[in-house]
C-alpha cells in the first residue's frame, strides 16, 4: 500500500478562485475550526470544531462546482448538492445550537467553545460559502450561455411579455394566495425553505403604504421555458404581474426572500403510547418549527428586511444577503436537461462475475453462490439490482424459503424491495421489517411503506425505544435438505437502489452459521424483549461497538511496542467521536500509522508534534458519494478488516442501532485492502488535511495536476471483472495486507 501525502507539508496559499481546478488552503476557516491559542491551551488534545469541519466539508462539494474539469452541467448538480446541504445544516446544527443559546445551557464543544461562539463562527464561514456560491453560479451561467442554454431575465425578453402574462392568468395567478400585514392580518406563516416575495403597496385614494407577501407556488417548476433551453425565472414572472394580484394598488417594490425553520423532531419517546402517533403529530409541528435564517436579496431595503425579522422572531445576526438567484436547488431543471454532451458519461453497474446469469432467461442462483463462499459487492460499480435485489427477489420466489427479515432505514419511493417484501407476505412468508419511522427527512415516505407492509401480513415494528436502527441487515432463512441455513446481508448503506448508482458502499453476502445466529439474534433484540448485548462476530452499538473500538486500537499500541506489525485504517462518513479521537491519538503517540479517510467532519488534527505525527486525514470527493465504513487493522501481520453502518460519531456508538462485521473471506479482505489502497492513490479527487486545520487538494500538495482518480479506476477494474464470468478480477498478492512499511 503506498504511503499516504505528508500532511504536515507547507503548501502556499492558492487562489480563491474556485473553478480553476485548484484546491486553496481556507486559512480563515482553519483558525475558527481549531480556536484560539488560549482555548487548546487548556486542553489536553487538539480538536477541530464539528460544525466548522463540516462547513469545509461542504467547502469541498462547492469547489466540484467551480472545477471547470468537470461538465457543465455535473458543476450545476454539484451546486445544487451544495444549496441542499446548506438548508439541512441550517435546519439541523443551526437550530439547535440557537436552542441551546436560547436555554442558557453552558455546554461546550471539544475544541473549547460556546454555543454562541460556535454560531457566530459558523455565520462567518457560512457568508464566506454563500458568495463564493453565487460567485460560481454566475461563471456557470456565463458558460452555459456558451452551450445555447440560459436564464433569462423577464426585462430582457420583451416579444415575450405578452405570452408569459397570459401563462400567468391561466397556470399561476389561481394557485397564488397574496398576504397582508397589518393590523387586521397578522404576520403570516411562511413555510420552511418556500420562496416567497415581499410587496411594498400604496393605496393611490388614501396615500397609506401597505406590505403583503406572495409565496412562489413550490407546486410549479421554478423555471418556465419560453424557448428551447431558455428559461425565465418563476418568480420574476409573478413579479412582472403583480399589478393583477393587487389591483388598484400602486407597487412601490418587491423582493425575493426565503426562510427556513428548524427541522429537528423532538419525541418524548418514553411517554409515547403509540410511537408512530406521536411521530406523525410531531411532523405535524414541524412545519411550524422556529425560523432559523432569512436569506434576502441583495436589493431589499433594511426598513422591509427589519420587517421580516421582527415577524420571523430573527435578529440581525440571522439574514443572509444573496447576489443573484435565490435558491439554487431549482437549478435541477438545468442539471436534468437532456444534453448528454454537457454530463459525465453515464455508469452502467456491472453484475459481480459470481452472479452472471447462464443465459438472459435464467437468472443465476445468488444462494448457490454465496454457498460457494462470502460475496463482498461494491457498489456502484457492481450493480445493487444484479445482486442485493436479486438475493430478495429469489428468495420472494423460492418455496423453500420460510423467512425474511429486514432492517429498512431510507429506501427509494418506488422502492423495489418493499415491493418485494409485501410479495413474499401475500405469499404467505414469514415477513419482517424493522421500518425505521425516524429517519430524518424520510418519516413520512417510511410511514406509508410501514403501513403498506402491514397491510400485506408483514410483521412491521419501529424499532427500540430511544435509539434509532440504522444497521443494514437482512436475513434470509431457507428449508435445505434436512435443516435450515441462514443467507445474510449485511452492508454499510440503505436498501434503496437509487442511491446506490450514486453512493459508493459495500456489502457482504454470507451464509456462514455464526454470522447468522448473530444476525438471527440481532432481529431478536430488535423485534422481541431479548437484552442480548454481546455477538459471536458481529459489533452491535450501543452495547461493543465502541469498547471493541477502543479494544482493536489498543491492541495495535500494544503490537507496536513489540514491534510487531501496526497499523490502522478508518474509512467513514464523519469522525467527530472524542473517545475514539482520544484513542487514534494514543495509537499515533505509541508508533502505529493511523489513515484516515472521512468524507464529511473530522474533528481529529493530523500531524500535531507529539500527538498525531503518525496520523494523515484524507477526504475525498467525486463523482460517487463516498459512504462505505471500514475499519482496517494490520494486528501483527494477521489483518483483520471490518464494515458495517457506523460511522464514529457519539450519536452512531451510543443512540444508535449499528452493525459491523468482520471480514474473513481471503478474497473479501483483499478486494477491501485494494480498494483502501486505491483511495490513498488518488490524487484527482482527494483532499489532506492539515496540521493548521486547512484542507488542501493532493493535486495541489504534490505540485502537479492529478492522474488518479479513485472512481474512474475503481470502474475500469469493475468492468475488467467482466471479462469472463470464470476468471473474475483478483486482487494482487498481499494486498489486504495493513503492513505499516508499504
Amino acid at each position: 500500500m503506498s504511503a499516504s501525502p505528508d500532511v504536515t507539508a507547507t503548501a502556499k496559499p492558492l487562489s480563491a478562485h474556485r473553478s480553476n481546478g485548484r484546491g486553496r488552503a481556507t486559512t480563515a476557516g482553519a483558525k475558527r475550526a481549531r480556536g484560539t491559542t488560549a482555548d487548546r491551551a487548556v486542553r489536553k488534545w487538539p480538536y477541530i470544531n464539528r460544525e466548522l469541519s463540516w462547513l469545509e466539508y461542504a467547502g469541498r462539494v462547492l469547489f466540484e462546482a467551480g472545477d471547470d474539469r468537470n461538465p457543465i452541467l455535473e458543476r450545476i448538480n454539484f451546486l445544487t448538492i451544495f444549496a441542499s446541504m446548506l438548508d439541512e445544516f441550517f435546519q439541523i446544527r443551526i437550530a439547535g445550537l440557537r436552542q441551546q443559546v436560547h436555554a442558557g445551557r453552558a455546554t461546550t464543544s471539544p475544541d473549547g467553545r460556546s454555543s454562541a461562539e460556535q454560531l457566530a463562527a459558523a455565520r462567518e464561514r457560512v457568508l464566506e460559502l454563500v458568495a463564493e456560491h453565487s460567485a460560481i453560479w454566475a461563471d456557470i451561467r456565463r458558460a452555459l450561455a456558451g452551450a445555447d442554454i440560459g436564464i433569462v431575465k423577464y426585462a430582457s425578453i420583451p416579444d415575450h411579455h405578452a405570452a408569459l402574462r397570459q401563462r400567468f392568468i391561466d397556470e399561476i395567478y389561481p394557485v397564488l394566495t397574496p398576504l397582508a400585514v397589518d393590523p387586521g392580518h397578522p404576520f403570516p406563516y411562511i413555510s420552511t425553505l418556500s420562496l416567497s416575495i415581499a410587496v411594498g403597496l400604496r393605496d393611490p385614494e388614501t396615500g397609506e403604504s401597505g406590505f403583503a407577501r406572495v409565496k412562489v407556488p413550490q407546486i410549479l417548476p421554478r423555471l418556465f421555458e419560453v424557448e428551447p433551453h431558455r428559461f425565465v425565472l418563476l418568480d420574476q414572472i409573478i413579479e412582472a404581474n403583480l399589478d393583477l394580484l393587487f389591483s388598484g394598488m400602486e407597487i412601490l417594490e418587491h423582493h425575493l426572500f426565503r426562510v427556513t425553520r428548524n427541522a429537528d423532531l423532538a419525541i418524548e419517546e418514553d411517554e409515547a403510547d403509540d410511537l408512530l402517533m406521536a411521530i406523525e403529530e410531531e411532523l405535524r409541528r414541524r412545519r411550524f418549527g422556529e425560523a432559523v435564517r432569512l436569506e434576502v436579496e441583495r436589493s431589499m431595503p433594511v426598513a422591509t428586511r427589519e420587517i421580516l425579522l421582527h415577524g420571523l422572531g430573527l435578529g440581525d445576526d440571522d439574514a443572509y444577503e444573496i447576489r443573484g438567484m435565490l435558491d439554487l436547488t431549482g437549478l435541477r431543471q438545468i442539471a436534468d436537461l437532456d444534453r448528454p454532451d454537457l454530463k459525465s458519461k453515464p455508469w452502467t453497474p456491472v453484475t459481480p462475475a459470481r452472479l452472471a446469469p447462464p443465459d438472459e432467461d435464467d437468472p443465476a442462483d445468488v444462494f448457490a453462490a454465496i454457498r460457494t463462499n462470502d460475496l463482498l459487492v461494491h457498489h456502484p460499480y457492481e450493480s445493487f439490482v444484479a445482486s442485493i435485489e436479486r438475493f430478495i427477489a429469489q428468495a420472494v420466489d423460492d418455496p423453500e424459503v420460510l423467512t425474511i427479515k429486514m432492517t429498512l432505514y431510507r429506501t427509494s419511493g418506488d422502492s423495489p424491495i418493499v415491493q418485494n417484501l409485501i410479495r413474499a407476505a401475500e405469499r404467505g412468508k414469514q415477513v419482517v421489517v424493522l421500518v425505521e419511522i425516524k429517519a430524518r427527512f424520510d418519516e413520512e415516505a417510511n410511514i406509508v411503506w410501514a403501513r403498506k407492509l402491514e397491510q400485506a401480513g408483514a410483521h412491521v415494528v419501529y424499532g427500540l425505544v430511544g435509539l434509532k436502527t440504522h444497521s443494514k441487515v437482512c436475513l434470509v432463512v431457507r428449508r435445505e435438505g434436512s435443516g435450515l441455513r441462514r443467507y445474510v446481508h449485511i452492508g454499510t448503506g440503505n436498501y434503496n437502489p437509487k442511491t446506490a448508482r450514486l453512493y459508493t458502499d459495500l456489502g457482504l453476502l454470507s451464509c456462514r452459521p455464526e454470522l447468522g445466529a448473530d444476525v438471527t439474534d440481532l432481529f431478536n433484540v430488535l423485534t422481541g424483549l431479548s437484552r442480548q448485548k454481546t455477538f459471536r462476530r458481529l459489533l452491535v452499538a450501543p452495547h461493543s461497538l465502541r469498547s471493541r473500538f477502543l479494544e482493536l486500537v489498543d491492541r495495535e499500541i500494544a503490537h507496536a511496542a513489540v514491534g510487531h506489525q501496526a497499523r490502522i485504517v478508518v474509512k467513514l462518513n464523519a469522525l467527530v467521536d472524542q473517545p475514539s479521537i482520544d484513542a487514534l491519538y494514543r495509537a499515533s503517540q505509541g508508533g502505529v500509522r493511523v489513515d484516515v479517510i472521512a468524507r464529511a467532519a473530522c474533528s481529529l488534527l493530523p500531524g500535531v508534534k507529539g500527538v498525531s505525527d503518525n496520523i494523515a486525514v484524507r477526504s475525498t470527493v467525486g463523482e460517487f458519494l463516498e459512504h462505505s465504513r471500514i475499519w482496517g487493522f494490520a494486528n501483527g501481520g494477521e489483518t483483520e478488516w471490518y464494515i458495517g453502518s457506523a460511522d464514529l460519531m457519539d450519536r452512531n456508538l451510543d443512540r444508535r442501532v449499528e452493525a459491523m462485521v468482520p471480514v474473513e473471506d481471503g478474497d473479501a479482505r483483499a478486494r477491501i485492502g485494494e480498494i483502501i489502497e486505491t483511495m490513498l492513490e488518488d490524487d484527482r479527487r482527494s483532499w489532506a488535511l492539515g496540521p493548521d486545520a486547512s484542507w488542501q487538494r493532493v493535486e495541489v500538495i504534490n505540485g502537479h495536476p492529478g492522474t488518479s482518480d479513485v472512481h474512474e479506476v475503481l470502474r475500469q477494474r469493475a468492468i475488467a471483472s467482466t471479462a469472463t464470468a470464470t476468471t473474475p478480477h483478483r486482487p494482487r498478492a498481499g494486498v489486504g495486507s495493513l503492513d505499516p512499511r508499504a
